[in-house]
């Protein structure tokens, strides 16, 4: 067959079922720089260009003057008339992105993330506690989900009994595709409102009440960095979605793997103070939580002999930069013990490099190691229930029986 009769992975429905692998493995191989046309439920009426080669991923998140974010924005969806009022983060390019970045950095750095250790390991017995009271439960909903809502509320300065908002809010705008979620933009574009009106009366309580908190953080900066209450807005939502879909469903996309592979299971529990450090970042190459972002060409842009005119779209596809296997030996194989594992789930540096990579890695330690010290092994009750998405690799639910350790 055809690249053109078989490739579509800028449909939903692709993904359902799981990762179309086989068509990104085709890709790299015969068409790293492809044209792929529009899909029925894709955006872009011209098409847009596919990059599926690891090296090239790299390269482009590093060319931001030559792959911008800031032209379209970094969603693969061509009609964006909210770029005109204000823009997230992600949708923007230097100077103006580092001027946003700068602001909320400092309340992400490692020291500050190491410093919640304790807390977040007292959070999480108490999450795996109540799940294990039960016979069986979903690990998604009750486990993977839990900690970084109440991580990623607690340091914004949301109230930790709010996180069900943020949890519903977050599904409905990132599973807009999916009809467990609404499945409707007009749904999504309500509960972005919900969540704005959220964050502004937020805002109204800092400015009386001022608290160590990112939202206190973002309110009281000055000069340059002063945000417009749209960017306040934003940034909230971003931080809000980003902060708590990307860890849950690299947690989630972990316990798949192990009831796929209960070896490597096994070899973790065996050695867990020398594996577990390699075990979440092969997890995190395994799950690729964020499977695609949007870069528009600045210029015409020659690749594999191929040329991306100026003011193309270009899908930088970072799961199939994490299965290729010029860089990753056995790439289909989750591998516990991989080194080095050079992953992109972060972005692969740039300016656009995940802000929150040591709060993740932290969430994922803490979870895995008490998971460790209470679980002898998980039994599977039912299948892993996939989101219909071609941008979050997200699954729904995962119905697990947890075996306690004698």
């Amino acid at each position: 067959m055809s690249l053109a009769d078989e490739i579509n992975i800028g449909s939903h429905d692709a993904f359902v079922h799981g990762i179309p692998h086989d068509q990104f493995t085709r890709l790299r191989h015969e068409a790293p720089v492809y044209l792929h046309p529009q899909s029925e439920d894709d955006q872009p009426v011209e098409g847009y260009w596919v990059i599926s080669r690891h090296a090239d991923v790299v390269r482009a998140n590093r060319q931001w003057e030559n792959f911008s974010s800031g032209l379209k924005g970094a969603i693969m969806v061509e009609d964006r008339p909210d770029l005109e009022m204000a823009r997230m983060i992600i949708d923007l390019d230097p100077p103006e992105h580092t001027r946003l970045r700068t602001l909320v950095a400092r309340g992400f750095t490692p020291k500050v993330i190491r410093s919640m250790d304790g807390h977040y390991r007292d959070v999480t017995r108490t999450i795996i506690a109540n799940a294990m009271a039960k016979d069986s439960f979903d690990f998604v909903t009750e486990i993977a989900a839990e900690l970084p809502l109440v991580a990623i509320a607690e340091l914004m300065g949301l109230p930790v009994e709010d996180r069900n908002k943020v949890f519903v809010w977050s599904n409905t705008m990132i599973g807009n595709s999916d009809p467990e979620y609404g499945g409707t933009p007009d749904l999504a574009q309500a509960a972005m409102t919900e969540l704005y009106m959220y964050a502004n009366d937020l805002a109204a309580a800092r400015k009386l009440e001022p608290r160590q908190d990112i939202i206190t953080t973002l309110l009281s900066a000055e000069g340059d960095q002063q945000l417009s209450e749209h960017e306040f807005d934003l940034f909230i939502l971003l931080l809000a979605v980003a902060g708590n879909e990307t860890t849950r469903n690299a947690l989630a996309h972990g316990m798949n793997a192990f009831l796929e592979f209960p070896d490597q299971w096994t070899k973790l529990q065996n050695d867990p103070e020398a594996l577990l450090d390699s075990a979440i970042e092969e997890i995190l190459r395994w799950a690729t939580p964020v499977m695609q972002f949007r870069r528009t060409a600045t210029n015409d842009i020659e690749l594999h002999g191929v040329t991306i005119p100026a003011g193309a779209a270009v899908m930088l596809n970072y799961m199939s930069a994490n299965r290729d296997e010029t860089v990753f030996e056995n790439p289909m194989t989750f591998d516990i013990t991989r080194s080095p594992n050079p992953h992109l789930a972060f972005g692969g540096g740039g300016p656009h490099h995940c802000l929150g990579v040591s709060l993740a890695r932290l969430e994922m330690r803490i979870m895995f190691e008490e998971l460790l010290h209470l679980v002898d092994h998980f039994e599977q009750v039912a299948p892993a229930d996939r989101l219909r998405s071609n941008f979050i690799n997200g699954i729904k639910h995962l119905q697990v029986r947890a075996i306690p350790k004698a």
